[in-house]
């Protein structure tokens, strides 16, 4: 399947949907037939300005419906269990309360809804010499009501980007060195930032692999912090892996420890020895 094919496998373009996030790449774009809201951190005059000069077809850039600002959705929406899909990709990694962020979107869905996630994995894109994150900090900003990235996890983030061959992102047979992207000065610019609310909202809060965000979607159910489960999984295509989860979802149907096991082959070898490569729980 294609990217989009992947993406959209359990969409109807028929039902109502919201797109988080879409940028200048709409996946279930308007002139495209679906019916479809969008949410963005900027309107469609400033996501032109930001993206003019950087090779991409500004022209993609659809109009968007709802202009976050840090509310909750059912509060920008006006919709409260209204949509039947919604997609976010390269959304979840950015949000400081990663729990917040999957109730929130539970809060407009259907019961039986569905959220379509593309995750960059962390092993083919400028995270690479970062942790992958553990569940502990997940549990700690959402008991905090974290709305912001920490000045720490900025600082992070910035001091580690890489690029291999001039790109931020590449697939497991691309050769080339890593290269810092950022200075140490950029880091403690950025950090300050932070301090003062203002930290750049592109930074990556979290950083997975394939199996380790399968897992803390795991966790945080069993923990009863979220209500949605994961319907299917694709594995990395490129730089990015593919999970969409639903109140219908059954889970994986792997043990704790053979996913640990399988996140140990990830990060070590760079491989998935779960033998489950493609995972659908409504098959």
């Amino acid at each position: 399947m294609t990217r989009d094919q992947i993406v959209l496998r359990h969409i109807n373009k028929s039902g109502r949907g919201i797109e988080i996030g879409a940028s200048h790449n709409p996946i279930a774009s308007k002139k495209d037939g679906f019916d479809v809201h969008t949410i963005d951190y900027m309107d469609r005059g400033q996501l032109v300005q930001k993206y003019k000069g950087h090779g991409v077809n500004i022209e993609n850039i659809e109009e968007v419906d709802f202009v976050w600002r840090g509310e909750k959705y059912v509060e920008l929406t006006g919709k409260s269990k209204y949509y039947d899909w919604i997609i976010a990709s390269h959304v979840i990694e950015h949000t400081p309360d990663l729990i917040g962020f999957l109730n929130e979107c539970d809060s407009i869905l259907k019961d039986d809804g569905v959220l379509s996630l593309v995750v960059p994995d962390r092993r083919y894109c400028f995270d690479y010499y970062r942790p992958i994150t553990g569940i502990g900090k997940i549990i700690d900003n959402w008991f905090q009501n974290t709305r912001f990235q920490s000045p720490g996890s900025v600082a992070e983030y910035v001091l580690n980007v890489v690029s291999k061959e001039g790109s931020i992102a590449w697939d497991s047979s691309t050769p080339g060195e890593m290269k810092f992207v950022h200075s140490v000065e950029d880091a403690i610019r950025e950090m300050n930032l932070a301090r003062e609310g203002r930290a750049n909202l592109d930074v990556h809060v979290w950083c997975f692999v394939p199996h380790s965000f399968r897992l803390i979607m795991r966790d945080l159910f069993q923990f009863r912090l979220i209500h949605l489960q994961e319907i299917s999984f694709s594995p990395t295509i490129n730089s990015e892996f593919y999970v969409t989860m639903g109140r219908s979802g059954k889970g994986s149907k792997m043990s704790r420890m053979e996913m640990l096991r399988v996140i140990d082959g990830e990060i070590q070898y760079g491989i998935d020895k779960s033998n489950n490569a493609v995972y659908d729980s409504r098959a």
